[in-house]
């Protein structure tokens, strides 16, 4: 072992110190961003930066388990991403659904496909949901895999699905109109039942949401990370949990 990696250890257990167990977040959304660029860099091919990041992902659930994190949500492809070049797109598809097998064969976490699976093509989504099929039973981190995901979307989708449970049940426009509320929406967002995002990551200096869990992120505290998502280390995931645990959360007070 060298010197750096001496150092790099000893930097490691300092940040963990500054990290009470009771500060820690529950849910962490993870903006996966950066991939293409990080490969322009290496002078790689996008599909080289897109496997590099993918490879990155089950070492980060391992980090979150270490932390106690309860849910993760990763986002893996946007609806805005879906108008890519068809060939970029097939590529990249064929990455997250490696990807996806990877994590439910590895029986260490539970699967839950997060987005509108009735725009991606008809091997993705299915392969989505018998992964979360496969892998519901497991004790272990919730992972919310969004794909063909976009925040306006889900909000549509909830309110559609939201309009439609009340037709079955007879429910008038006007009645509906009276007693509606933010929690009737939540109640059919993609992540209804699951606490919301405590902690959203954003890789690539990047400073913006694009529309990452819009509704649920009303409260959530950002971290904004330069780092490309394949080079995103250990150090940085506890630069962003000691930030969050450094923080007084309002909620909107």
């Amino acid at each position: 072992m060298g010197l750096s990696d001496l150092l790099y250890g000893a930097y490691e257990r300092r940040l963990l110190k500054q990290i009470p167990p009771q500060r820690r977040p529950r849910h962490v959304g993870v903006i996966l961003d950066g991939n293409r660029r990080w490969a322009t860099v290496h002078g790689s091919s996008s599909d080289a930066g897109h496997r590099a990041g993918a490879a990155k992902i089950v070492q980060f659930l391992g980090w979150c388990e270490e932390a106690d994190v309860e849910v993760v949500t990763l986002w893996l492809l946007s609806t805005d991403n879906l108008a890519r070049p068809s060939e970029e797109l097939a590529a990249l598809q064929q990455i997250i659904d490696q990807t996806v097998t990877n994590l439910a064969e590895t029986g260490r976490w539970q699967i839950n496909p997060v987005g509108a699976l009735d725009l991606l093509p008809e091997s993705t989504a299915t392969l989505l949901k018998e992964a979360a099929e496969a892998t519901a039973e497991i004790d272990g981190i919730l992972v919310n895999v969004a794909v063909g995901y976009g925040g306006r979307r889900e909000v549509v989708d909830a309110v559609r699905s939201l309009l439609q449970q009340h037709a079955v049940e007879g429910t008038s426009l006007e009645d509906l109109a009276g007693v509606l509320d933010v929690d009737h929406i939540a109640e059919h967002l993609y992540t209804r039942g699951q606490p919301d995002p405590d902690l959203v990551i954003r890789t690539s200096g990047e400073q913006r949401l694009s529309g990452f869990l819009l509704w649920q992120s009303a409260h959530s505290e950002y971290y904004f990370c330069e780092a490309y998502w394949p080079d995103f280390r250990h150090v940085d995931f506890l630069r962003a949990l000691r930030a969050y645990a450094a923080r007084q959360r309002r909620f909107g007070s």
